[in-house]
């Protein structure tokens, strides 16, 4: 019997929730042993935020190096379906039989699209642009950025009935937009769910004493968007008041986590990624000062210790052990103090900065939005996995807050689960 015989033999079916990397991860490992897959994602595209990212760990690569590849494999697999701009509506049934609405809401955009960019050129209306976190502007018909997958532009509804939408249908020469889409609705069988939901960043207006409303203190997945080749300033990392060059910067570690009246728990990567974002600066300001305010750095893992010694080497990165107090303006120049207790000397530190980056954590998609099913989540949000039950799952930051690497592995080892139910049942 042939490998192709024995996956043919296979039966049951899973369904992953959300298509950031370890959605993607658990789909492919699933589907690539013969069972067929059902994702589904919220977003008009597959990526989650890696595809936010400038580069990620461990090799420091762009996102196009794993997320492009991954993206071919679910291409060419006919063992997965998967539904952009989707959500999952109702669950019933129990493991080895549940049975699963998912609505998928309009695109305005259908499979006859070219991506030519007609109808983007025609639009009038400026939007925020939510992939770069409103650094900038995108139009009512877009491509969510350079490589979205699915390819395929996406009409906002907020310009339907209006001109704008007239003059993007009169503009594609290939009946591609069709603005009476009406939402829909799916009904799937499966085995298993997988609920890999992801995170977004903890919302950085709600920690009043780190200066967030200046327009030169920015997020970490800010800077990722400031520093990416699309985005906003087209890879340049410059200060957003006036487009300034960079001579002096500073990281505020924990801008949030660790804190009672915010997020109690620790992010995991967040001074791994102020430290990786400490080279973005470099490579672009070879003189630049860097200093980054830590209460402890976490650097798990051999890769990351080694990653962390080499950056210590560099004589003009300043690591400076202090809780941040708070972040001021001067109202002339819009630069930066941050103000901090350095725990070593007990001395009050201030640094005037260009320009200052919060390491806001990572707060669970799941935290304010009930899933169906009756899926547990712990006080923070997180996704609890009944692992004795059975049936359903939950995988990479769903679960905890992870990297790239961890997301994978966790992801490899839920789609094990999720076979093993149906397996068993």
């Amino acid at each position: 019997m042939t490998e192709e015989q024995r996956a043919e033999q296979k039966k049951g079916s899973i369904l992953v929730v959300g298509g950031g990397i370890s959605g993607l991860t658990a789909t492919l490992e699933a589907a690539e042993v013969g069972y067929e897959v059902f994702l589904v994602e919220q977003n008009p595209y597959l990526g989650g935020r890696v595809a936010q990212l400038k580069h990620y760990f461990p090799k420091l690569c762009p996102p196009t190096c794993g997320l492009e590849i991954n993206f071919r494999r679910i291409k060419d697999n006919p063992r997965i379906s998967f539904y952009t701009m989707a959500e999952v509506q109702n669950i019933s049934g129990g493991p080895g039989n549940y049975n699963v609405t998912v609505k998928i809401n309009p695109r305005y955009v259908n499979e006859k699209c070219t991506c030519c960019g007609e109808c983007e050129k025609v639009c009038m209306t400026k939007l925020p642009d939510e992939f770069n976190f409103d650094m900038g502007t995108t139009k009512g018909a877009y491509l969510p950025h350079e490589m979205a997958f699915p390819m395929r532009y996406v009409i906002s509804p907020k310009i339907l009935g209006t001109d704008d939408a007239k003059r993007a249908v009169e503009a594609c020469k290939y009946d591609a937009i069709d603005l009476n889409m009406q939402p829909r609705t799916v009904n799937l069988n499966v085995g298993a769910i997988i609920w890999a939901t992801g995170w977004k960043p903890y919302d950085a207006s709600k920690i009043d004493n780190l200066g967030f409303e200046y327009p030169n203190v920015i997020t970490n997945m800010m800077m990722e968007r400031l520093a990416s080749l699309n985005g906003p300033t087209g890879g340049k990392i410059l200060r957003p008041s006036d487009n300034k060059k960079i001579s002096k910067i500073g990281f505020v570690q924990c801008a949030g986590s660790r804190d009672e009246n915010h997020l109690p728990y620790c992010s995991y990567i967040c001074c791994m990624a102020s430290l990786k974002q400490a080279t973005y600066v470099r490579e672009q300001y070879p003189e630049a000062q860097i200093y980054v305010f830590y209460i402890d750095i976490r650097a798990p893992g051999q890769r990351y210790e080694k990653f962390y010694k080499k950056i210590k080497e560099d004589e003009n990165i300043f690591l400076i052990k202090g809780k941040v107090a708070e972040v001021q303006e001067d109202p002339s120049t819009k630069d930066i103090t941050v103000v901090a207790e350095n725990a070593v000397s007990g001395e009050k530190v201030q640094e005037t900065v260009d320009m200052a980056v919060l390491a806001t954590g990572m707060v669970p998609n799941t935290a304010d939005t009930k899933l169906p099913g009756d899926v547990k989540c712990d006080p923070d949000g997180f996704v609890v996995s009944d692992l004795a039950a059975g049936g359903m799952y939950a995988t990479g930051c769903a679960v905890k807050p992870l990297d790239v690497t961890s997301s994978n592995q966790h992801a490899t080892g839920m789609a094990l689960k999720a076979i093993q139910t149906l397996v068993s049942s």
